[in-house]
């Protein structure tokens, strides 16, 4: 795989510095008008050691406008890092529409680490790699240019670069003991690299190697080709992902909503007597999971007026304050729109130990989106397996799942409408909105139903709570997230 980047290939001085200007004056036209484009770039430099990974970022924000670029380097993770998925600290590395985000090492850096250093098994590698595919694949359909270069040398130019290191003292410490061992085994650490590239080269995301014996070639090379890539992109822009709304026809009559039974009531006194119990048992709950370093996540979707905040509030009045965040979902921010759909929850998402309760969350993509036109039939489409990707990362790190839907009759519906509009301290929780919605009842039950035959899983099930009498809600709720969290523990 690397022999084309062991041919010797130089620059000269004179040659390196014209086609370094006129380089510099094409990437700072095409990042110009990436600006206005409505995709982000990102470029993933990879390589083994002494290849020169960072003096090609450094090149980078040399010959760019270093305002239109974000960068990342991948080390040990961070405490903060640590007590999230492994993700999240890419996610939140991520750069916005008409920018470029240069990563050091990437998502890739872990992964290799841990083979190089026989951490772990061929199959955990693969899976590793598996789910940075996977990654890649996530942005790139909604829209991201990934760039992935990989900078090769030679193990007799390594040894060369490593022993000129050395005899200068202003740069012997860049060379460690680590960095000799691994040369020892520089065959071992390429098959691994080849592997590496072999399995992750995809349409989405393919690797360009380049071959860096030479300072001058590589940062010529890089740069030429970051600057193809984007004005190809520039020249040739991906679809809209704009949709059509949806038909307000129900495609089919029954769903599996219609399986609850609307007419279950609770009486004041078994109300009062359960909600003080189950309280108890989440504040005590709650207390397990701290000590345990778990996290729990609680999202709630459902009928507008079903009672989300209601029941909301009785959970949280359960736990300490300063063990969870209540997170309303409204309609995106322009930052926000600036990032893939996700990004704004993983940004959220609880430390070990911690609540985080979404009012409306991640299913706004298969729900409003799809049925308003925000989203194309073919990103709604592609979002199921986007979010239960993403519900299983949580639950590999730990953290507790807790999805419910709150349903009601549409009498119920338009008696709550009606009565929010009578009481002026509830006035502020009606609009126009909300009877737009409510003629699009069918087109909404068909796409709630679609999502939880599409996302109900092992790990992450939806929990379909009857909220005809909110009281009863609220008990079933509490009992419900009690029940999981102890099975979780």
């Amino acid at each position: 795989m690397f022999e084309t980047a062991e041919l010797g290939r130089t620059l000269d001085k004179e040659e390196f510095s014209e086609r370094a200007r006129a380089l510099r004056i094409a990437l700072l036209s095409v990042q110009q008008e990436l600006s206005a484009a409505d995709f982000p770039v990102l470029i993933v430099l990879g390589g083994v050691d002494g290849a020169g990974k960072g003096e090609s970022m450094n090149r980078l924000f040399e010959w760019m406008d270093a305002r239109g670029l974000v960068s990342y380097a991948t080390d040990e993770p961070t405490q903060d890092e640590r007590e999230r998925p492994e993700y999240w600290r890419y996610w939140m590395a991520l750069p916005p529409k008409g920018r470029i985000g240069i990563f050091l090492g990437g998502w890739y850096a872990p992964a290799l680490e841990e083979k190089i250093s026989a951490r772990v098994s061929d199959d955990h590698f693969d899976a590793a790699l598996r789910r940075a595919s996977t990654f890649e694949k996530n942005l790139a359909d909604d829209g991201a240019l990934i760039i992935k270069l990989w900078l090769h040398i030679s193990k007799k130019v390594q040894k060369k670069r490593f022993e000129k290191l050395e005899d200068n003292p202003d740069t012997s410490w860049r060379v460690t003991k680590q960095d000799w061992k691994r040369h020892e085994r520089y065959d071992d650490i390429r098959k691994s690299c080849e592997h590496m590239i072999r399995e992750t080269s995809t349409g989405e995301a393919s690797w360009t190697v380049i071959e860096s014996g030479d300072a001058r070639f590589r940062d010529i090379a890089v740069a030429e080709h970051v600057l193809d890539r984007i004005r190809e992109r520039l020249k040739n822009p991906l679809p809209s992902s704009q949709g059509r709304p949806a038909s307000t026809d129900l495609p089919d009559p029954h769903t599996i909503l219609d399986s609850l039974d609307l007419s279950k009531k609770i009486d004041d006194k078994s109300y009062e007597r359960e909600l003080e119990q189950l309280q108890g048992r989440m504040n005590r709950l709650s207390r397990k999971v701290q000590k345990r370093q778990r996290g729990v996540l609680m999202l709630f979707e459902g009928w507008d007026a079903a009672g989300k905040g209601g029941a909301i509030r009785r959970i949280t009045g359960a736990l300490d304050a300063r063990a969870y965040r209540v997170i309303p979902i409204a309609a995106p921010t322009d930052e926000e729109r600036a990032h893939h759909y996700l990004w704004r929850f993983w940004r959220h998402l609880p430390r070990l130990g911690k609540f985080t309760i979404y009012d409306r969350s991640w299913y706004g993509r298969v729900l409003v989106e799809r049925v308003e036109g925000f989203a194309s039939e073919r990103a709604w489409m592609r979002a199921y397996k986007e979010i239960n990707d993403f519900e299983e990362q949580l639950v590999e790190k730990g953290i507790i799942v807790l999805k419910y839907w709150m349903h009601i009759s549409r009498d119920e519906q338009l008696r709550r409408f009606q009565e929010r509009e009578r009481e002026a301290y509830k006035q502020y929780k009606i609009g126009p909105d909300d009877y737009r919605n409510r003629a699009k009842t069918n087109a909404y039950e068909g796409a709630a139903n679609d999502m939880i035959e599409r996302t109900s899983t092992e790990y992450a099930p939806w929990i379909l709570i009857e909220a005809e009498d909110k009281r009863l809600a609220r008990i079933k709720v509490l009992r419900e997230a009690c029940a999981h969290i102890e099975s979780a523990l």
